[in-house]
């Protein structure tokens, strides 16, 4: 196999197929926290993408220099360096927003997609294969947060981006795109339970779609029960 083709599979792994929100089921806690709007989302897993390449590019680059038996201190200490620098430094230029993720931009480093690419890839690949890594299991985790963000505040309130400013300042305006004139909002979407459903539905979505692009797995997996 070339290395493009390779590229090619670590990159569909990250985005869809081994998607860590979508298959993995991990980092839930902030994944269903935090995603009550598009804003957030972006900011999340903007500092989840920038961690995980950070860390993979690190790891890989040291592998070699790491004794084996302390490795995973070694990595969580690293992940809990870069997510304490991520965090510091949107407290000092987006505080408002850093105030509104709270604790969730700490809790990023016990997000196990982060460790387990540290360890089971990272660890044991070259630098420039552990950054493709990073860059596409962190935009796979990034884009399920958008997604769900978005989602969850146009139910809830008929808007989109609102708080733009927050991240981005006046760079794309400050007034939130209107979907819906005179929309009441729909109060459990921007509740933990909208999460859990909307959650469900991109997995069920997710799996309709592998199905009907791969029916006969389907076929031969009811034929064997």
């Amino acid at each position: 196999m070339n290395d493009s083709s390779a590229n090619t599979i670590r990159w569909k792994s990250g985005l869809w197929h081994n998607n860590a929100a979508l298959v993995q089921l991990l980092g839930l806690c902030p994944l269903l926290a935090v995603s009550n709007t598009a804003i957030n989302g972006v900011a999340l897993g903007l500092a989840t993408l920038v961690t995980l390449v950070v860390s993979n590019t690190i790891v890989s680059a040291t592998r070699h220099w790491l004794i084996y038996e302390v490795r995973i201190p070694v990595f969580v200490l690293l992940i809990s360096g870069i997510v304490t620098t991520i965090g510091m430094l949107m407290n000092a230029f987006s505080y408002e927003l850093y105030l509104q993720l709270g604790i969730f931009i700490p809790l990023i480093i016990t997000n196990c997609t982060i460790l387990a690419r540290a360890e089971a890839f990272a660890s044991r690949n070259t630098v420039a294969q552990s950054f493709l890594d990073g860059v596409s299991h962190g935009v796979g985790f990034a884009l399920v947060l958008i997604v769900m963000g978005a989602i969850r505040e146009l139910l809830g309130t008929g808007t989109l981006f609102s708080q733009s400013d927050l991240l981005f300042g006046t760079l794309i305006g400050e007034e939130p795109l209107m979907a819906f004139e005179n929309y009441r909002g729909l109060l459990v979407a921007v509740l933990p339970p909208g999460a859990f459903i909307v959650l469900g539905l991109l997995i069920a979505g997710k799996n309709l779609l592998e199905q009907r692009k791969h029916p006969q797995h389907k076929e031969s997996v009811s034929s064997e029960i």
